[in-house]
């Protein structure tokens, strides 16, 4: 039987991808962010289309569709609004639009019934309404559904990371397929990125445009030559150490200005993985932070990714925006792999009844 998916806030095409990768048909991606279009397009045998989820309709869902497939719907709402951060320390945060999204994607499930769901997106939002509203409206709407909270380092991403998946389906149960990996066999920072070739901090290579990396200030050359893997800024010399560590307020804020190690999987790549003191991306002995190619590398996207598009100008934060905020390929092949394991179990005919 065929099957076909449409990837909803599909930005560059992480999970796009990864679900590729398994033998699926993506056939488009969906995203309000135009500048994801080279990207997506570069690297996937799919279609961009550059519109708002607000914007769509289910018949324009629908439309995209083969004859007689199993549709899956997938995406991955800007999760943003859903961080810890944004709940903690953005007043009326839940008052942002971008919580709408949620409740959008839900609509659009009603008005196309695909046959699979896949929603992921930040731990934290099991916990708000919109999420119980969104499964109890699945249910009602015929859907098995599960959810976990899945380390992706488990499924061969070099990263640290925790995200929530959920699948759901009118055809039966479905889940997440088993980890692939444990602490055993974890993908590493040195496995990941140790043979990329060195670089100094402001270095561009002369064979890869992305693998460049950011200009350090004289004080953070210090700074850095004195951090250790898996330290902190505690290690410096006292007069390195920013007046805001020295308060009782930021003695706590310990993540920032440090190395990775080699021999474990790195920390959450954010939208600010180039900079080396917005989080745990110096590198593990080279003075500098991660490169731009390095960060899509942890993120899981292969070493030949294309990003940049010599016709439109691109700053490092937009990229930099592009990869931190990218579902992880391995992860996007990890729900490749459970859709694909699902509908094999229901032996399915010719023919669909739902």
């Amino acid at each position: 039987m065929k099957y076909a998916a449409v990837d909803l806030f599909c930005g560059i095409g992480g999970l796009t991808h990864g679900v590729q990768e398994t033998g699926i048909n993506v056939i488009a991606g969906i995203d309000i962010d135009s500048t994801c279009q080279y990207a997506y397009e570069k690297n996937n045998n799919s279609k961009f289309i550059n519109r708002g989820i607000e914007e769509i309709e289910g018949q324009d869902i629908n439309a995209l569709y083969p004859k007689d497939c199993i549709k899956i719907l997938m995406g991955c709402a800007p999760c943003q609004p859903f961080s810890n951060y944004s709940l903690r320390y953005i007043k009326d945060g839940r008052k942002d639009n971008k919580w709408k999204l949620l409740y959008y994607f839900l609509n659009l499930i009603k008005a196309t019934k695909p046959h699979i769901v896949s929603m992921e997106n930040v731990p934290q939002l099991t916990k708000e309404v919109v999420f119980k509203d969104f499964i109890s409206e699945l249910e009602k709407q015929g859907y098995k559904v599960s959810w976990s909270i899945v380390h992706c380092a488990d499924y061969g991403v070099p990263q640290n990371r925790n995200r929530l998946v959920l699948l759901a389906s009118r055809l039966g149960y479905i889940s997440i397929t088993p980890p692939l990996y444990n602490e055993k066999n974890y993908i590493t920072v040195a496995d990941a990125i140790g043979g990329l070739e060195p670089l100094k901090d402001g270095d561009i290579s002369k064979y890869d445009m992305l693998h460049r990396t950011s200009k350090l200030s004289k004080m953070n050359k210090k700074r850095i030559k004195q951090s250790v893997p898996g330290g902190t800024w505690r290690d410096w010399n006292q007069d390195l150490i920013l007046p805001c560590h020295k308060k009782n307020s930021g003695k706590g804020y310990i993540a920032v200005y440090g190395r990775m190690e080699w021999e474990k999987p790195s920390p959450t790549v954010t939208t600010q993985f180039y900079g080396y003191g917005n989080g745990r991306f110096g590198h593990p002995e080279q003075d500098r932070a991660l490169s731009l190619r390095e960060g899509a590398i942890l993120q899981s996207f292969p070493i030949d990714y294309k990003f940049i598009d010599a016709d439109n100008t691109q700053t490092n934060k937009q990229i930099g925006i592009h990869i931190g905020n990218a579902v992880p390929v391995k992860l996007g092949v990890a729900i490749g792999l459970s859709i694909k394991e699902h509908i094999k179990k229901l032996k399915l005919g010719g023919e669909l009844d739902v």
